[in-house]
């Protein structure tokens, strides 16, 4: 990531006490948690704008918004625990319960806790609350402030890296709950507002104007599973605003002046990590579907196209030979995909999907990132300079159109070696007789999983785990997905050029 784009996610669902809403009802635990969206009838500011003395909400005069939302944006506060190595001596008492072979200088993990702060929006009156992934994550304790100073402890409920949104939920009823807009309609130099608690302050508002829609910074890549053999990309059509954005705005809301979220505010340019240009939000129009597949499913619902896509230019499709210069080229159609199901082909041009014309990569998945697997879309193809729609039915990352549940992906994830974070290699029968042992499995490398948070380095040798012997990688997977959840995985192995026996303890 480059040094300039500091990430501080702000991120906002917006309610608006003067806008007439319409209820969208989700099922979650066998209740119903409502979402205030905006209706296409007219709002009671429009209809008090129009009376010869009623309030008016003319551009600059940003009062009517501001003083409708700040109740529905919150300040979360958290605390968490990280993990500190340092070198320690292993006590001489370890030798008597595992022999003489057993010692050496290890890397004691020793724990450190620290705190951060954030803004959250409420989006129901029962207590559940939008934010940022990066506010909430690895948090151990998150505390809701609302503007009247009552204090409430939340809990986390779903969060999705790949776009920096989470939900959580305190235990209070009748909050003021924030009203969705309708991010599609937004306009170039339109004003909007930020609202939020930036550098720890009280609650606090800016403006400024959309200065574009569907940028992709690539500011979410370092969210990217480095274990999951099938890494989704991250969904980023931001909307651009050059309201003030500073640390701690992270989780507010990006509103109109009707008082209605059209924006989560998620990341700032900045060479200084404070305001200093622009600030980004994800869309409403995805925060709205990420967020009820977290309250309904406790993960996100992602549908696939199946093509391997490259944004056309000018120099692009002269490459190509195609006969227009703006859209998504497919490079390839995957094989038993949706696209390839539905008639698409390499070299055929995607200039429209669901009636918008298409310019960029980043606005065709902020399209397909509002819909599930099962959900059909309408494609509209340039074939050799002729023009044709497609009905394209999205897939699951498994090539089916089920919902895959939190639950299978957990199981999933915890009985893969992946779920350990580490890539791993048979010991060769000549390394294994060098060292003097009957074979192993070598830790290879070390990414972002279960290792990571133990003492393992990289080329630490696996003989033993939860007591059967290892000698290859599929005899380790074999008693990682006997492991239930909540148990842990017990390594006993050595480090090169040592003859030392170690063993670790790892959280599984």
């Amino acid at each position: 990531m480059k040094s300039n784009w500091k990430l501080l996610a702000l991120m906002a669902l917006l309610s608006s006490v003067v806008t007439l809403a319409a209820y969208n009802f989700l099922g979650f635990n066998n209740r119903d948690v409502i979402f205030n969206e905006s209706s296409s009838t007219p709002t009671i500011m429009g209809r008090l704008a129009s009376m010869p003395n009623g309030p008016t909400a003319t551009p600059g005069d940003f009062s009517i918004a501001a003083e409708a939302v700040t109740p529905m944006v919150v300040h979360i506060r958290t605390t968490m625990t990280r993990t500190v190595r340092q070198q320690q001596q292993v006590p001489d008492i370890f030798r008597e319960f595992f022999g003489d072979e057993f010692g050496g200088q290890r890397q004691q993990p020793r724990r450190q806790q620290g705190q951060a702060s954030g803004s959250g929006v409420i989006i129901s009156k029962d207590g559940y609350i939008v934010t940022n992934n990066h506010v909430v994550q690895d948090a151990d304790e998150v505390e809701v402030i609302m503007t009247d100073k009552r204090s409430f402890k939340a809990k986390v409920i779903g969060t999705d890296p790949l776009t920096d949104l989470a939900v959580i939920k305190v235990d209070a009823n009748n909050l003021p709950a924030i009203t969705l807009g309708d991010s599609d309609a937004l306009k170039l130099g339109e004003w909007v507002l930020a609202v939020g608690y930036p550098l720890d302050l009280e609650s606090t508002v800016t403006a400024g104007i959309v200065s574009a829609k569907g940028r992709k910074i690539g500011i979410l890549d370092q969210n990217i599973s480095k274990t999951d053999p099938k890494p989704d990309s991250p969904v980023e059509a931001f909307i651009q605003t050059d309201a003030a954005i500073n640390p701690g705005n992270s989780g507010g809301a990006l509103v109109n002046l009707r008082g209605e979220l059209i924006g989560i505010n998620s990341a700032i340019a900045s060479a200084t990590g404070y305001y200093s240009g622009y600030g980004f939000a994800v869309p409403v129009s995805l925060v709205k579907k990420v967020s009820a597949d977290l309250l309904k499913y406790g993960n996100v619902q992602r549908g696939y196209i199946g093509i391997l896509p490259i944004e056309l230019n000018s120099t692009v499709a002269k490459e190509k030979n195609v006969k227009v210069g703006r859209g998504i080229y497919v490079q390839e159609a995957v094989e038993k995909g949706a696209a390839e199901a539905a008639g698409l082909k390499k070299g055929d041009v995607i200039v429209k999907m669901e009636g918008q014309t298409l310019d960029s990569d980043a606005q065709m998945r902020e399209i397909i990132g509002r819909r599930r697997p099962g959900d059909i879309v309408t494609v509209t193809v340039n074939r050799d300079g002729t023009e044709r729609d497609f009905k394209v039915e999205l897939r699951n990352r498994n090539g089916g159109r089920d919902v895959i549940k939190k639950s299978d992906v957990t199981a999933a994830n915890t009985s893969s070696l992946s779920s350990l974070g580490a890539q791993f290699e048979e010991l060769s029968a000549q390394d294994a007789k060098q060292i003097g042992i009957t074979g192993g499995v070598r830790v290879k490398k070390i990414t972002d999983g279960k290792l990571a948070e133990t003492d393992v380095e990289e080329g630490f040798i696996i003989v033993k785990a939860n007591g059967k012997s290892v000698k290859t990688t599929k005899e380790l997977q074999a008693i990682m997905s006997s492991v239930k959840e909540g148990e842990g995985l017990m390594l006993i192995g050595m480090y090169p050029n040592s003859s030392r026996m170690y063993y670790y303890a790892v959280p599984i």
